[in-house]
Order: structure tokens, then sequence, then C-alpha cells
């Protein structure tokens, strides 16, 4: 089988791993830059090039499709779907977890249990959106944030308020949502492939810090997750139409809730905190 990676740098732990377990398994595997393709939509005979190369002998794609190029990365995707070729993940399926507003209002109407969140589109609304999620202290993301990025603890109502304003002055596309305390700042990454959870880590913030990620310090913890805790994440992948995902979960005094899914997870921390090779189980 001939696979295809789409990632912006082969040096990534990720994609090293993918290209590892790849070609331990007989298959040859190639890294290619996504922002280096460029597409032929021509009616009957969609093709996609890289320097100049036809890539019409590609069995699968692996995409890896970070923030920064999701729309042409996801056009990419879109083009390989039309060439028939299987992709991981769907174009559709990585726009929908992308958009952090469009992902969680499909959690929602599939009734899974998410943090109170409200989002508007005018300051005049900024007491109704913090009551909405319960009163300060709030926690306000940008939907454009990535690995903890635009993602800020407002502690009081006054601060709560300015944050809002100041964001809707800039008119920065955000989401408000209650901060869960009993968290203690740790998470839940559930790495789920199909219709398993095959890994998980606790996230623990550092000392001063309540966001999570590895990429802010976090430090990951080995954790045993509950039934219930398993079955929301499988449940997430699968609203999201993800075959590979990574859905980060907060215990809450009233259950588990999710945060967030992602379509690209990072192989690194899970790996190195659980110690299984989590790709010889695709």
């Amino acid at each position: 089988m001939h696979i295809v990676i789409l990632s912006v740098n082969k040096h990534l732990y990720s994609t090293k791993r993918m290209v590892e377990e790849a070609k331990e398994l007989g298959h040859t595997v190639e890294v290619i830059r996504p922002t280096e393709c460029f597409m032929d939509v021509s009616s009957g005979a969609p093709m996609v090039y890289y320097k100049k190369r036809k890539l019409n002998k590609v069995d699968a794609v692996i995409p890896r499709i970070g923030a920064s190029i999701s729309s042409y990365g996801m056009a990419i995707v879109r083009q390989f779907e039309m060439m028939g070729v299987y992709c991981l993940n769907s174009s559709n399926s990585i726009g929908r977890s992308r958009d952090k507003l469009r992902s969680l209002q499909i959690l929602s109407q599939k009734g899974l249990p998410l943090p109170k969140t409200s989002f508007a589109n005018s300051t005049q609304q900024t007491e109704t959106l913090i009551k909405l999620v319960g009163g300060a202290p709030t926690v306000v993301k940008l939907l454009e944030g990535s690995q903890g990025r635009g993602v800020i603890l407002a502690e009081t109502h006054q601060a709560s308020e300015s944050l809002i304003d100041a964001f809707r002055e800039l008119k920065a596309n955000f989401l408000v949502q209650e901060f869960i305390k009993d968290a203690k700042g740790a998470d839940i990454r559930c790495f789920v492939i199909g219709d398993k959870v095959v890994a998980a880590m606790m996230r623990q913030a550092k000392e001063g810090e309540f966001r999570s990620n590895i990429h802010r310090g976090g430090v990951g913890l080995q954790v045993k997750i509950t039934p219930e805790e398993r079955k929301i994440a499988v449940a997430a992948a699968k609203a999201m139409r993800l075959n590979m995902a990574g859905i980060d979960i907060i215990r809450s005094g009233s259950g588990p809730k999710i945060l967030e899914v992602n379509s690209s997870p990072g192989l690194e921390g899970i790996e190195n905190c659980t110690q299984k090779i989590l790709l010889k189980i695709l």
C-alpha cells in the first residue's frame, strides 16, 4: 500500500512515528507538505500534484492538518476524496472539529455532556453571556485557537465583561464557558481509533496555570478512565465522524464533560505516558 501523510514538517514526532510504523508494516510512505501541492479540478479528472508530479498512485491519506493551514489543507484532502482515495479523517470531519463552535453544536445536538457555553455577536449581550454560564469566573476561548492559545480565564465578573467587550471590539470570534473548579487544572485526553479508546492520559497543568495542554507546560500522567468517560469519548468521535481523534474530557462534580475534539491528536505525550505504541492498533 502507498500511503501519503499530509504534514507541514516530516521531523515532527507524530509524523515520524507514522512513517516508522507504516514502513515496519511493509507499506511505502511519503510525507508531503499540503501547501506545496496544487490541484487540477477538471470535471471527471480530478488530480493532486506535488512538485510537478501527479499523485495518482496513492492508496490512503493520513491528514495531519494544522490550524495554520486548515482551509488549504482541507481542500487537498477533499481533492483526494474526489479521486476516490481513502482518507483516514475526511475533509468534512476535520472542518467540523476545527471549528470550536460548530463542534460544540454537533456534540450538543447528540446529547453529549458539555460545559455551559454561550456565544453572541454583540457586546450588548455581555451580561447575559456571563449569566448563561453560571457567572464568574469564566473561560473565554477564541474559536481559531489551538494548543491552549487564545484560552483565557477571567476570574471576576468585571474581568469577564472587560475581556468579552475587548474581543468584540477586535471583531474576534469567541465563546464563553463555565470555569470548572473541580477539575483542579486537569483534563483527560482520550485517544480514539475507530470505536475504541486505545489510550488515555491525564494532563495536569503546571502550578499557577489552568490550561493543561502539554504545549503550555502541562504534564501527562497515567489515568484509569471510567466506563462513562470511555463511552462519551467514542460517542464524540463518532458524532464528528472522525476515525482517529483526541477527545479532551474534564471531570466535574456533575460528571465528565467534553472540552474539545482534535482531529490531529499528537502522539508524543500519550505514547510516552502510557508506553503504548498507538499506531500498531491502526
